[in-house]
């Protein structure tokens, strides 16, 4: 069994090291920082304790789990892996130096992957000798919880590299989809509208946060509402991934971020962590009470819903995935209620395209342009599942 090393001891690299763990593997952590490894360590002990408590774990299983995991503070200890994550800031410039760097110590046919979220897998790739074998490999927060993967080759990924990093993937028992390199991948791509169209309502005037929030729980189906859920993602972190996704198509109106969203970031109201952001969680605060208008409820879930379904479609249309991985992805990845391409299905193709053709009228905008495989599938009468 491969030895894995593990670049970045923050959450998502020491999820990253617990899930190879506790699938056997011998796991290397790197990082500059001796407080973070310290923490990591400790950090580790303390979530697999807490599985025994619950008996999710055995004792002994636990401390198996521990002493697998190793913290080196030189890239020299990863010398011995067949395949490296790195799981460190989404700043290109810092991953490929990186990488860079790693290539220098590990062997030849060890695999260099990323757990970017939304960066260009080539760009990261360009600082090595040998790019065919750098591959994305985007796990959510937090691993062990999370059973979505999107492993994602870039145009100079060997097949062989793909296919070992899905199989290897798959054996840690997590679901695993194979997405282009194509900004945002599947999830962190066809997700935008959710928050971002959710936005634009409040800041036209629509609906307060807390009755959009509402809207999309009750009539959607979601977990989480788009207010509360970027509360709790924290600003500084979705507002910068929407970002990245919008530059990085150009500009595109479709992924246009919000002024409003930018402020909360600018005035560090960051969600739950600092306490407010588009609610107040300060001790005393009064939790908002949304309009129980369900007319108002239906209005804004459908307009959200026909968004989400407009960029699957897209998705698929542009060859990023199939259409059943992206399903897959928004089921498994953000605990969507169901697979958006089986939702369009079930609303109707012709029914979908008549309300994202009517907010195109409205505005006047790119944002709402249907896209050209929903028109043409209205057209044959076709589904994406049903016969």
């Amino acid at each position: 069994m491969m030895d894995i090393g593990v670049v970045g001891a923050g959450a998502m690299g020491n999820g990253i090291a617990q899930v190879a763990a506790q699938s056997g593997h011998t796991v290397y952590v790197y990082d500059t920082r001796a407080e973070a490894l310290e923490g990591a360590r400790k950090k580790l002990v303390s979530i697999l304790n807490r599985l025994v408590e619950k008996g999710r774990m055995e004792q002994g299983e636990a401390d198996a789990v521990a002493g697998r995991v190793h913290y080196v503070d030189h890239l020299q200890g990863l010398k011995s892996v067949g395949l490296v994550i790195e799981a460190i800031i989404e700043n290109l410039d810092a991953k490929k130096s990186v990488f860079e760097n790693l290539e220098k110590v590990v062997s030849e046919d060890a695999i260099l992957a990323s757990n970017t979220s939304s960066l260009s897998i080539a760009s990261i790739s360009s600082a090595v000798q040998k790019p065919e074998r750098v591959i994305g490999i985007h796990f959510f927060n937090p691993a062990p919880l999370m059973p979505l993967v999107e492993i994602v080759p870039s145009l100079m990924t060997d097949r062989k590299v793909t296919q070992t990093s899905v199989e290897l993937i798959d054996s840690w028992k997590k679901v695993t989809v194979v997405a282009k390199d194509t900004p945002g991948f599947i999830v962190n791509r066809v997700a935008r509208p959710f928050y971002s169209e959710s936005i634009k309502m409040y800041e036209e005037g629509v609906a307060d946060p807390a009755t959009i929030d509402h809207a999309l729980k009750s009539v959607g189906g979601f977990r989480m509402g788009p207010f509360e859920l970027t509360d709790l993602i924290g600003h500084d972190v979705n507002y910068v991934v929407t970002e990245t996704v919008w530059e990085a198509f150009f500009y595109d109106p479709r992924f246009k971020p919000s002024i409003s969203q930018k402020r909360l970031m600018e005035g560090k109201m960051l969600g739950r962590k600092t306490g407010r952001g588009w609610f107040d969680y300060r001790e005393g605060a009064e939790k908002p009470e949304p309009n129980n208008n369900t007319a108002l409820h239906r209005e804004i879930a459908d307009r959200v819903i026909a968004m989400l379904i407009n960029e699957a479609a897209d998705a698929v249309l542009m060859g990023i995935a199939s259409a059943k991985d992206i399903d897959l992805a928004m089921t498994k990845g953000v605990n969507y209620p169901k697979g958006l391409l089986a939702w369009a299905d079930d609303i109707g193709i012709d029914t979908v395209l008549g309300r994202l053709e009517s907010l195109f009228e409205e505005y006047g905008d790119d944002r709402y342009r249907p896209c050209v495989l929903l028109k043409r599938m209205a057209k044959a009468g076709e589904n994406f599942f049903k016969d």
